[in-house]
């Protein structure tokens, strides 16, 4: 029989949602995850999957230990939820060939070129490994580790493990309404009332509500991205290649997925013609032989993103056993390992970096002045 009282209650079954279950479940924390839809079935399954910890650099910088943790985390949670719960995530390993198409385009790497697996590869060393890549580059950023999952069956890996660990999963089930009564939360839903001594909310792009909600001026932005996947069955690619924020990244089921436009402000979940034809011409210049391939399906997701685009995690700096953990703009994949366990961390009373609890605090607004990590 289903319980209506718990420990702690995630609001979101996306990847992010999913991975703070699992880590709860693991220290025995009674939880539920509650998801509107199917579990993954949003931002999540719209995602590429890359693990680009070093490809997006610029992007983390003095985040890069948080974001590299993560990273390596993977290793061991693909071989954990495959013994566990029989779900492989398809850790794919290769690595990024970050393309470079002349001398002054290669100097905007120079801050990355030393960071530890990553180095710089001729246009002939290139050709060596990747024989289709276009033949105008320059050359190109070899980012070893920088490997990808399938979203989804990460997803669904987490979510079923946390599943085998106690959790309970509502899918389909709308979150209407959250409130304080008493020492624990209230919360409404679809499918009746619930109640739980701690609430996560994370629902990427539609935690907007639940800001506003508990008194915070924070506002989550939709970036949306639009993708395609093309049946590969002439030509062999190891590596994902990378120029820009346009990826073609090869899967184990002998296509590609091609991404992705960056949307700002558009809410509309549907691919457009106009963004997938952006798409396709950025990935004919990477290899131009994509033109020969058959189209298999498109898809559009809606990132979160934060006004300095960094995630907030952590607890709500008024309202005690309040947690939100959101705004991962198109990294939550390659994050949601770490931001799991930090959310573990902050309910179990444990010590997390001060670094993080500064960097991704609930209550940094954009019109405070900017602090660096």
């Amino acid at each position: 029989m289903q319980t209506r009282k718990f420990e702690a209650a995630v609001i979101g079954g996306g990847i992010i949602g999913s991975a703070i279950a699992y880590h709860l479940s693991s220290e025995n924390i009674q939880t539920a995850v509650f998801e509107a839809n199917e579990i993954g079935g949003k931002t999540t399954s719209a995602a590429a999957g890359m693990l680009g910890a070093h490809s997006e650099w610029e992007e983390f910088k003095e985040l890069y230990p948080f974001v590299a943790d993560s990273h390596n985390l993977y290793n061991q949670l693909s071989l954990q939820l495959k013994e566990t719960c029989g779900i492989d995530i398809e850790l794919k390993k290769g690595g990024i060939l970050n393309l470079v198409y002349s001398e002054e385009e290669k100097k905007k790497f120079n801050s990355v070129l030393h960071l530890p697996s990553v180095s710089w590869l001729s246009a002939e060393e290139v050709w060596e490994i990747e024989k289709h890549v276009s033949q105008d580059i320059f050359g190109a950023v070899y980012m070893k580790d920088d490997v990808h999952v399938t979203p989804i069956s990460a997803c669904k890996g987490f979510s079923k493990g946390a599943y085998q660990l106690g959790a309970q999963i509502f899918e389909h089930t709308i979150v209407l309404e959250v409130e304080r009564f008493g020492s624990e939360y209230l919360i409404k839903t679809t499918k009746g009332d619930f109640y739980a001594e701690k609430v996560i909310i994370a629902s990427g792009v539609w935690t907007n509500k639940f800001f506003a909600k508990f008194g915070l001026e924070n506002a989550l932005v939709p970036v949306k991205g639009e993708c395609l996947s093309v049946i590969n069955d002439r030509l062999p690619l190891s590596k994902t290649l990378f120029h820009e924020k346009s990826y073609i990244v090869p899967r184990n089921n002998n296509q590609l997925v091609i991404g992705a436009t960056q949307k700002w402000n558009d809410w509309n979940e549907l691919p457009s013609f106009g963004g997938i034809q952006e798409i396709m011409e950025k990935a004919r210049k990477m290899m131009p032989e994509l033109a020969l391939m058959r189209p298999s399906r498109f898809w559009a997701g809606l990132r979160p993103q934060s006004f300095d685009k960094r995630p907030f995690i952590g607890e709500h700096p008024e309202t005690t056993g309040l947690y939100f953990a959101a705004g991962h703009q198109r990294n939550g994949i390659l994050m949601a390992p770490a931001t799991g366990m930090m959310i573990t961390d902050l309910i179990m009373g444990r010590k997390v970096n001060e670094l993080w609890l500064k960097a991704f605090r609930i209550d940094r607004a954009e019109h405070s002045p900017m602090e660096r990590v």
